[in-house]
């Protein structure tokens, strides 16, 4: 069930202009959904190995599955996914059992700035599922909701559900809902 929380979506002076895409053309009522998965727990880094070949723990494996299957029960069949080239996100991502874009701009140490305009947010035509690393989704998260990038920690495995629509000439975000896969 959606949760009830909802948050005036306005820039802050504080927040550099480019966090805010336009929303001309947007329709009352109409809401976009935007869905935030961390990957699941994977493998700690070893001397000499590159951070983006990091591969699911075999509990990290069970947290994609169940999260998964939750997604797969939920999802609009007009999502679009888009995943990080990490081997970790993309071996989270298989769990979904559905077609995924691999973009490099999801990278670890991405700048979650970069990423509204990439996915259309909050003009996007069809809901946009993106799984990625911390901290850029915790701070994406907490600029949507906050208006400013925060230190927000999205739990390893986790989703966090936002939608975006367009009341009284205002633009919201609501928090639809946070699952982690610990309690699936």
């Amino acid at each position: 069930m959606p949760l009830a929380a909802t948050s005036a979506w306005a820039p802050t002076a504080r927040v550099r202009k480019r966090h805010w895409p336009s929303c001309t053309g947007w329709t009352e009522g109409r809401t976009v959904d935007l869905i935030l998965w961390r990957h699941a727990e994977a493998q700690v880094l070893a001397d000499g190995q590159d951070d983006l070949d990091r591969r699911l723990t075999a509990a990290g494996e069970r947290q994609a599955r169940r999260m998964g299957l939750w997604l797969q029960q939920r999802l609009p069949d007009t999502t679009r996914v888009w995943v990080s080239p990490a081997v970790r996100t993309r071996a989270t991502a298989d769990a979904l059992e559905r077609p995924y874009k691999v973009l490099p701009e999801l990278a670890p140490q991405a700048d979650p700035a970069d990423w509204l305009p990439l996915m259309g947010w909050p003009d996007a035509v069809a809901p946009v599922l993106v799984v990625g690393h911390q901290p850029a989704l915790g701070q994406l998260a907490a600029q949507l909701l906050c208006g400013a990038p925060l230190p927000w920690t999205v739990k390893k495995g986790a989703v966090w559900w936002l939608s975006s629509r367009r009341r009284q000439g205002v633009q919201q975000v609501l928090l639809r809902a946070v699952q982690g896969p610990d309690l699936l």
